[in-house]
């Protein structure tokens, strides 16, 4: 039991009161280094030379390696809590979505390595994103940005929902303006369309299709306008649901630390007439 509370505390960041354990700091450490080689490993000059291919092979099987030992460790480990005690408790904490993106980190490589199967690692490292979200349980901000995306869902839905509304409505307007009307390749279709509208109401503006006609440049303006309150409104509505998300933390930190001097408090006089 006391080796399985020690790696809990050095796996489980929830277990520590403060700070990130020195396991962990290994772990952000090696997801660090195996984008900086996913990286590398992209460039032909580097994979031209032997002895870097070697490298980059044998650090891919060590990281594969360490992580799902760390992986294992961490579904032993996890019957500490309570909710995860037990077989079940454990389905629980495999199914869990940290717990999901560990196994994708790593799983798809390690099966390939085993037992071959004629798929190409390079074909497997898309899968290596997956372990940025490791990363993700050390840091709050990632909390507080899920709790935000939960309390704004209904709103930023409702703006996703008038925003393809309006990527619609201004393809149809541009397919007939421009396709049926002159006939342009680039509007000669609805689903052509909605890639010129896509880039107008995101206000990308490519530049690479456009229209040429009077009443499809009236059209376009007024759709390009419209794009600034489509960009505009679901970023405003997050940012509220952030704000609120962050103060609602810290109101509650700050009850937790008042809640504990009186606790504090009110165990002092027990002590001093014992």
């Amino acid at each position: 039991m006391g080796l399985y509370r020690w790696l809990h505390t050095q796996l489980v960041p929830e277990a520590r009161e403060t700070g990130i354990s020195l396991t962990n700091w290994f772990i952000i450490s090696l997801v660090l280094a195996s984008f900086l080689f996913l990286a590398l490993e992209t460039e032909p000059t580097l994979l031209a030379i032997p002895e870097w291919r070697v490298a980059f092979r044998w650090f891919n099987v060590a990281v594969v390696i360490i992580f799902a030992i760390e992986y294992v460790l961490r579904v032993a480990v996890a019957g500490m809590r309570p909710e995860y005690a037990g077989f079940v408790g454990r389905l629980r904490y495999i199914t869990r979505f940290y717990s999901v993106a560990d196994l994708l980190a790593f799983l798809p490589e390690l099966i390939v390595m085993i037992v071959g199967g004629g798929i190409p690692l390079i074909a497997l490292r898309v899968f290596r994103l997956f372990r940025l979200i490791k990363i993700a349980r050390f840091v709050p901000a990632f909390d507080v940005l899920g709790a935000a995306m939960k309390r704004a869902g209904s709103q930023l839905l409702t703006t996703l929902a008038m925003a393809m509304a309006l990527v619609y409505v201004a393809a149809v307007l541009l397919y007939f303006i421009e396709g049926v009307g002159q006939g342009r390749e680039e509007f000669n279709s609805i689903p052509r369309a909605i890639w010129w509208s896509i880039a107008t109401l995101t206000t990308v503006g490519y530049g690479d299709v456009y229209p040429v006609t009077t009443l499809g440049r009236i059209a376009a303006s007024v759709i390009a306008i419209a794009g600034i309150g489509v960009v505009a409104l679901p970023a405003g509505v997050f940012a509220s649901a952030f704000s609120d998300e962050l103060r609602e933390r810290q109101l509650q930190k700050l009850q937790d630390r008042v809640e504990e001097a009186e606790a504090k408090k009110g165990a002092a006089p027990e002590e001093s007439g014992a």
